[in-house]
């Protein structure tokens, strides 16, 4: 029987877009994003999707991927992931991190959407789900950009029926510490309230501003340390009744691993488009699971096929806590493709409904590429 997903070609698309509002954080603004939308195409017809993380710097990923890693794949078959996932990591003799596995995510990716359109399955059903047709989303993020904008957009989050929202902080500590008192006054008692530093602090710093969440009843506090800091991570767990988060800066299974086990983190957030793709991470969020530690992809500023990646992996994780709902605009996910999976226009009471279609469930707009296209 001839497979249906032998790879015929392997197309990458640098993009980017200007934002309407530009994004803040303790690292600075961003006014701009790109990344990588992959397109797979077989001998049967079928084409599968993928997004990778690359923020900057789109077209020096796109001739990387045609270079280097779609000669990899073309002549085989997408049914083997695992496979593949291993050829494209041996290219730069299996590094752990950096472009190399940003590359590799949209591939996997876009290989997961052409094995679930040919099953006539959506990817979380391959994937075992768990019977979970919506989802828990938070909103993100509110920018740490002055008081006036920050309590606008938690107004707008609150009025728009989340009950979990993220804030962005970073210096003055004292500053980060009266904003995240103000915000939960906003929001009251009974909505769950994260933070997220972005690596601001020191581990002292990151002590004091952890004892200000724990305080105001915080659900967590996210990348308050670099991410190679275990040592201080570590530190911080022991001194803190607070829920860390990490994993967003994490590229495979083994880099978050030892905090997982030890349980010094008690939410992981790898982010599908930069963490290998969905092989990879399934087997963060699988690891996750094992050691009662619990999951929540990561999405912030990518785009749609990404957002819609990453809400079939929450349906199908066993531990999953929440999900990452954006709600800045952001033209790579609003306009990119047909539908806008997990973004704020489908939030209903506070979840998301998860694709039932085949695949991811999305397909490229006419035109959007070439709308978005980085000149090479």
């Amino acid at each position: 029987m001839a497979d249906p997903l032998l790879i015929r070609q392997v197309e990458a698309h640098p993009l980017r877009a200007v934002l309407p509002t530009a994004q803040r954080t303790s690292q600075g603004d961003w006014p701009a994003l790109e990344l990588i939308v992959i397109e797979i195409h077989t001998e049967s017809g079928l084409t599968g999707l993928g997004e990778c993380l690359a923020r900057r710097g789109a077209d020096g990923y796109a001739r990387f991927i045609r270079s280097a890693l779609a000669p990899k794949l073309i002549g085989r078959s997408a049914h083997d992931r695992r496979a593949l996932w291993n050829a494209m990591r041996g290219t730069l003799t299996g590094r752990t991190g950096g472009m190399l596995v940003e590359c590799i995510a949209g591939l996997d990716i876009a290989c997961w959407d052409l094995a679930g359109k040919a099953a006539g399955q959506p990817v979380w059903r391959l994937l075992g789900g768990v019977g979970r047709e919506r989802v828990d989303a938070y909103a993100s993020s509110i920018n740490w950009a002055g008081q006036a904008r920050m309590e606008a957009e938690v107004e707008a989050a609150l009025a728009r029926g989340f009950r979990q929202i993220k804030l962005k902080i970073g210096h003055p500590v004292s500053e980060a510490i009266a904003w995240v008192r103000r915000a939960r006054a906003m929001a009251g008692p009974d909505i769950l309230l994260g933070v997220d530093a972005n690596w601001a602090y020191d581990t002292a710093d990151a002590l004091r501003v952890g004892r200000a969440l724990a305080d105001a009843d915080y659900g967590w506090f996210e990348e308050p340390l670099r991410p190679d800091d275990h040592a201080g991570y570590r530190r911080l767990a022991a001194h803190l009744p607070l829920r860390l988060a990490a994993g967003e800066s994490d590229f495979v299974a083994r880099q978050s691993a030892a905090l997982v086990v030890d349980h010094t983190l008690g939410l992981v957030q790898p982010d599908v488009a930069r963490s290998g793709g969905i092989t990879e991470t399934w087997r963060i969020a699988e690891h996750a699971a094992l050691h009662d530690v619990a999951y929540a992809p990561h999405i912030g500023w990518s785009g749609a096929i990404c957002a819609a990646a990453s809400l079939h992996l929450a349906a199908a994780a066993e531990s999953f806590m929440t999900y990452e709902c954006m709600v800045f605009d952001n033209p790579l996910r609003q306009e990119l493709t047909d539908v806008a999976a997990g973004d704020v226009t489908q939030l209903e009471d506070g979840r998301l409904t998860v694709p039932q279609q085949p695949g991811l469930g999305v397909a490229l707009r006419p035109g959007a590429l070439d709308r978005f296209r980085i000149e090479e």
